[in-house]
């Protein structure tokens, strides 16, 4: 005899979650391997603060026209669930390396909830990644052995668009050798892997309120800024508020904080900030 649903075993309601219209919500703020270091016994790694627990770094914007998730990292499961976040409209990718798309698969139980395809706007070289890396979901006819993410690829340039009911500006970013993306939105801008601004993106960034950027440790490294070169590139931009992100374990939350100047402050998991001017257009390129 079949069981019958109960309180234990009924579906919850489909878009179950915060609404989180008007914020920016920061899902990880760590490093490609996360805080703690698997097999580490440093004293960042060993803390008893939370604010030193950082997942791999991600954001979800609440956009008039619905939640847009910048990268799937491979923590995307726990931190929607720790977020309690049960909807993604859309998903906007900086890059394509590891810690900022393999979380891709998360995605299928917000798919299956919906029954809609997530269109993922990316560059072509995330697209190719993605199409590599996850080839099953793109594989003819119906899937072998279980669901896949049903996404659909809307192609991005460096020129500004709209998406989700706000106008989004891409900033073309250095991050070693590569070629990656922020993004700003209204009076908001997200700059994470970076080690070097082109001087056609400074421009993009006058007039901030919040502007979110890497800062990966205290040493130099040849793919991101250390805390100096981010707290350089802050004082030229002159936002109002500076959140840094893509945190190693060699930043420790309470010592490093206290040597940050007014206005700038590390960010942790589960930190909101408000979008604001997101009426305005895009700056002009």
């Amino acid at each position: 005899m079949k069981p019958t649903a109960d309180a234990t075993t009924a579906r919850p309601p489909l878009g179950i979650g915060r609404d989180l219209t008007g914020r920016m919500l920061f899902l990880g703020t760590g490093t490609s391997t996360g805080v703690p270091l698997v097999g580490c016994g440093c004293e960042t790694c060993t803390s008893g603060d939370p604010r030193d627990n950082r997942t791999r770094t991600s954001a979800l914007l609440g956009l008039p026209g619905g939640h847009l998730l910048i990268d799937t990292t491979p923590d995307l499961r726990s931190q929607l669930l720790r977020e309690k976040i049960g909807r993604v409209d859309a998903v906007l990718f900086t890059h394509d390396h590891v810690d900022h798309v393999y979380g891709l698969d998360d995605l299928r139980p917000l798919c299956f909830a919906t029954g809609r395809s997530i269109p993922l706007h990316c560059e072509e070289r995330v697209e190719n990644r993605i199409r590599k890396a996850f080839d099953y979901a793109f594989a003819p006819g119906p899937p072998l052995g279980g669901g896949v993410p049903k996404v659909t690829f809307e192609r991005i340039t460096p020129a500004p668009f709209e998406l989700l009911g706000a106008a989004v500006t891409p900033l073309r970013l250095r991050h070693g050798v590569f070629d990656v993306l922020g993004f700003r939105f209204g009076d908001v801008a997200y700059c994470t892997d970076t080690n070097g601004i082109p001087d056609e993106t400074w421009p993009l960034l006058a007039g901030l309120d919040v502007l979110v950027l890497d800062c990966l440790r205290l040493t130099r490294h040849p793919t991101h800024y250390a805390l100096e070169e981010s707290l350089a590139a802050a004082a030229r931009v002159a936002a109002k508020r500076t959140i840094l992100v893509h945190m190693a374990h060699e930043i420790r939350h309470a010592a490093v904080a206290a040597m940050l100047p007014p206005g700038v402050e590390l960010a942790v998991d589960g930190l909101e900030v408000p979008l604001t001017g997101l009426g305005r257009p895009s700056p002009v390129t």
